[in-house]
């Protein structure tokens, strides 16, 4: 490798990330297109790279987009200004309820939707429903900033809930119900600690009581089924399009199990949800071509072009001594030093580029089975949960920055790290001492 190619696809890497940051309302596809457009040209990766770059990530890509989709459609349905209703009057007038109703909002999305989707979904229904209830600025902060950090640290869980985790699966080939089985439980430890931290941290300025919120009857177009069926009937179609979904998300493990396409089990949901809207609402599928975020795919897979020149120009073999060590000193050595490495990668660089560079060198470090499962599971928990704590950790924070910003309530930098510096280096430490033990007892 020439030295030209190894300059040109470090400067791809440094330009795709300078402008996530800088321009975090852009089409995250574009600085990646042309990043990976700059590794082509530089020769670090080939044509054959791309076959196999592709057979990585398609599985993940169209496993988010038939997710995204159902999400789309269960907004049509009007489902999730049906929840965000349902939790002010579930609230009854407390700020201390509400505050947890919020982040079990969050926390559902993400498991239903994805974490950006959920960034997407809530921020937007908070922000109203907040405004709603004329809470000043510095009342809104605890729901929402709460709300975003479990929302986009809720993708640890399950590895179906993020897109970067879903293709570091693919690289390590692990399966879908086995990541859950091995973290479903120190992650979901580690997110109610995260909630009570929070509580703890935003104490002094939850409202003890909400003044009364606005009908949401009266905001134009919130519900597309607040005429027909009747409320009665409304809350029980709800309740079964929640049932289906939570149907179809279990599919997704158990088609894992039996070794069958976890891709082509999301599209089959994606599909029936689609023609039940189709049926009821008489909504044709075609806008799905308008309305689903195809550029995910584009950034996906510039992102991997990158990663992968990276890795050929012999960054991994690099971080191999440094990684090495780390991973050696057994389970709890693994996994603490592990997701610390990837919680400062991920502040760095971002969690997307991070994980996937972590994950690639720890398949190269002939690893046994378990000191592998657990090195990974520890990398991801950096990845999603220890990304948090700079803006600039997820794409989904640095779009929640750019939400909440447009509408009306700016957080800066030193509001957002003053909280995160006291929650996320003890949930992140938590986690992973709790994935250690919860590994090692179930093998």
């Amino acid at each position: 490798m020439h030295d030209l190619s190894i300059v040109m696809t470090i400067c791809a890497f440094l330009f795709t990330l300078s402008f996530l940051f800088w321009r975090p309302q852009v089409n995250e596809a574009i600085p990646a297109t042309i990043g990976a457009a700059i590794v082509l040209l530089s020769g670090s990766v080939s044509l054959h790279d791309l076959w196999e770059i592709t057979e990585t990530i398609g599985g993940a890509a169209v496993t988010i987009i038939a997710t995204i989709v159902m999400a789309i459609v269960l907004e049509s349905f009007g489902f999730f200004y049906w929840a965000a209703e349902l939790l002010t009057k579930k609230a009854r007038g407390s700020g201390i309820r509400l505050f947890w109703l919020t982040n079990l909002f969050c926390f559902l999305m993400t498991l239903f939707v994805n974490n950006d989707g959920s960034i997407l979904i809530t921020t937007p229904i908070l922000l109203l429903l907040l405004q709603n209830m004329g809470l000043k600025n510095k009342q809104k902060v605890p729901y929402l900033l709460s709300g975003a950090l479990i929302a986009t640290a809720s993708s640890a869980p399950i590895g179906v809930s993020n897109i970067v985790n879903l293709i570091a699966l693919k690289i390590v080939h692990m399966d879908l119900y086995m990541h859950t089985a091995m973290m479903f439980v120190p992650a979901s430890l580690g997110l109610v600690l995260l909630a009570l931290l929070l509580f703890a941290a935003f104490y002094r300025v939850l409202p003890r009581t909400l003044p009364p919120v606005a009908r949401w009857s009266l905001l134009p177009g919130s519900h597309p089924l607040q005429h027909t069926p009747a409320p009665d009937n409304r809350n029980r179609f709800m309740r079964n399009i929640l049932i289906f979904v939570f149907c179809v998300r279990i599919s997704l493990f158990i088609a894992s199990y039996l070794h069958f396409s976890v891709a082509a089990t999301a599209v089959i949901g994606s599909s029936l949800l689609l023609g039940w809207r189709w049926i009821y609402l008489k909504i044709s599928p075609a806008d799905m071509l308008r309305k689903t975020p195809w550029y995910i795919l584009v950034f996906a897979f510039g992102m991997y072009v990158i990663i992968y020149g990276l890795r050929n120009i012999g960054l991994t073999d690099w971080l191999i001594q440094i990684m090495q060590p780390l991973v050696t000193g057994g389970p709890i050595h693994a996994s603490v030093l592990m997701g610390g490495l990837l919680t400062v990668l991920s502040n760095l660089f971002n969690n997307h580029p991070a994980l996937m560079v972590g994950t690639i060198t720890l398949m190269n470090m002939g690893l046994d089975p378990l000191t592998l499962k657990i090195s990974y599971l520890a990398s991801v928990i950096g990845s999603d949960m220890g990304s948090l704590l700079l803006p600039i950790g997820t794409l989904a924070t640095l779009m929640w920055m750019h939400i909440v910003r447009k509408g009306g309530v700016p957080i800066s930098w030193g509001q957002y790290v003053k909280i995160t510096a006291f929650v996320i280096p003890l949930t992140v430490v938590f986690t992973l001492i709790a994935l250690s033990y919860w590994v090692y007892w179930i093998f």
